[in-house]
């Protein structure tokens, strides 16, 4: 018995692995023939995870609009995208010039993207600007700015995709947020802000434009972690045990590539709200609304020992 149980273990494991894979790579393959002929529209396309979604979604046959605030690296991006493809089975991508911290080009930019095509499928509203001070710090022209990019922006520009939508009774919306649209560290106080502020504007408008057969999703996660450290980002001080911990977890960072994935698995199955982080900050989003004062006080704590830190140095 115990060696038939040796034999056997070993092997359900493998079994189930291979299911698991099999499974993966099909909904993988039914995710990109849902996207075929859409028309994208990718936002900040240039950053990390814009170029993987970028790759993700002209793999599967979309009608791109890649949008970026440099025309040097849309090029760049749109070499990548038309020499690693077969022009038979892939789109060439147009390409846009969107600044969101210029909100008065906001209506030519959103008349140049309708132009496209005279339609959007799928709008993935992905820009962001992060900072790190404190309060006292922040000026308030930084803070509009902040508001600019990761507010004012998305909305202005989703706002603009809608009548579109609406007409043909079809869309999709995608707020690429973060985790601390949901829960604010110390620190983050324009940043964690402004994401709070269009969690709630895309909550809103998901409700609105039901009736119109159109889908807004939001997905919050933790930051990038890319090659090298978010723009902005400086390592944490030294600080006690449990502070130092929750929030290390609470930044602890998801892949570009499996931040994208989670996208196109968005956009195929509809999901109205993902939250794409490590337990730590899912425990601290439910302590927030069970044991709020549990959890100002560690980041309370944090907070009184990164300023006393700078202070000694």
């Amino acid at each position: 018995m115990a060696l038939l149980s040796v034999v056997v273990l070993p092997l359900l494991i493998v079994v189930a692995a291979g299911v698991y894979y099999i499974y993966n790579e099909v909904i993988h393959f039914m995710s990109q023939s849902i996207v075929r002929n859409k028309v994208v529209v990718i936002t900040d396309a240039v950053s990390g995870l814009g170029t993987e979604c970028a790759h993700l979604f002209h793999k599967g046959g979309a009608r791109l609009i890649l949008c970026g605030n440099t025309w040097d690296k849309l090029e760049s991006l749109y070499d990548q995208l038309t020499n690693d493809s077969d022009p038979s089975q892939t789109f060439a991508p147009k390409l846009v010039i969107l600044d969101f911290s210029d909100m008065d080009s906001m209506e030519d930019v959103v008349s140049e993207v309708v132009d496209c095509y005279g339609c959007v499928d799928v709008l993935i509203c992905n820009s962001s600007m992060k900072l790190k001070a404190p309060v006292q710090s922040v000026s308030l022209e930084m803070g509009r700015n902040i508001m600019d990019i990761n507010y004012f922006g998305p909305c202005t520009l989703a706002k603009g995709i809608i009548p579109t939508m609406i007409s043909r009774r079809s869309g999709h919306i995608v707020l690429v947020n973060s985790i601390q649209g949901r829960l604010a560290v110390p620190f983050r106080s324009s940043y964690a802000a402004s994401k709070h502020a269009v969690q709630a504007f895309f909550d809103c408008l998901r409700a609105e434009v039901k009736e119109y057969g159109i889908e807004v999703s939001t997905i919050s996660h933790t930051f990038i972690n890319a090659s090298e450290p978010p723009p902005g980002e400086v390592p944490a001080p030294k600080t006690n045990a449990v502070a130092a911990f929750i929030r290390s977890q609470l930044v602890h960072g998801v892949r570009p590539s499996v931040l994208a994935n989670e996208i196109m698995q968005t956009v195929n199955r509809k999901k109205k709200e993902v939250v794409l982080a490590h337990p730590i900050p899912r425990v601290a989003l439910y302590l927030r609304s069970l044991f709020p004062s549990f959890l100002f006080a560690v980041l309370a704590a944090g907070a009184k020992d990164s300023v006393l830190n700078e202070q000694m140095q």
